[in-house]
């Protein structure tokens, strides 16, 4: 499966942004979905994720909130809505597919075996 992320941008403080996540190749069905952020001279950590049903959702406390991960299986896309953005939200953003697990939604980077290539997101004060 090929992910791949879009939607990045410069904004201001407060302004908001959504990310996409679209695959190709595979069907994103059954797997759970993260979201992750890099930013410079940091780890990447995890950001949102949600169960193959869009039932379950679970958030990083630095987001909960303020962003809303949704998805849509008959388009085979993720969705990342990002509001009240804040200049410590600048990162790269990665989508990620966790293949083994669609129901538990995991917040290790080892745990997703498919990701996405990235969407830079700069937030300006």
């Amino acid at each position: 499966v090929q992910l791949q992320a879009s939607g990045g941008g410069l904004v201001q403080s407060g302004d908001s942004l959504r990310l996409a996540c679209a695959a190709s190749g595979r069907t994103l069905r059954s797997y759970a979905m993260g979201w992750f952020r890099q930013a410079p001279g940091k780890e990447r950590e995890f950001v949102a994720g949600i169960s193959w049903d869009g039932i379950t959702t679970y958030y990083a406390d630095s987001v909960k909130g303020r962003f809303t991960i949704s998805r849509d299986n008959a388009r085979n896309t993720v969705y990342l809505e990002m509001n009240s953005l804040k200049p410590e939200d600048t990162a790269v953003y990665y989508c990620a597919a966790d293949l083994y697990d669609g129901v538990r939604i995991k917040t290790y980077v080892r745990s997703y075996e498919y990701w996405g290539q990235g969407t830079q997101v700069t937030v300006s004060s």
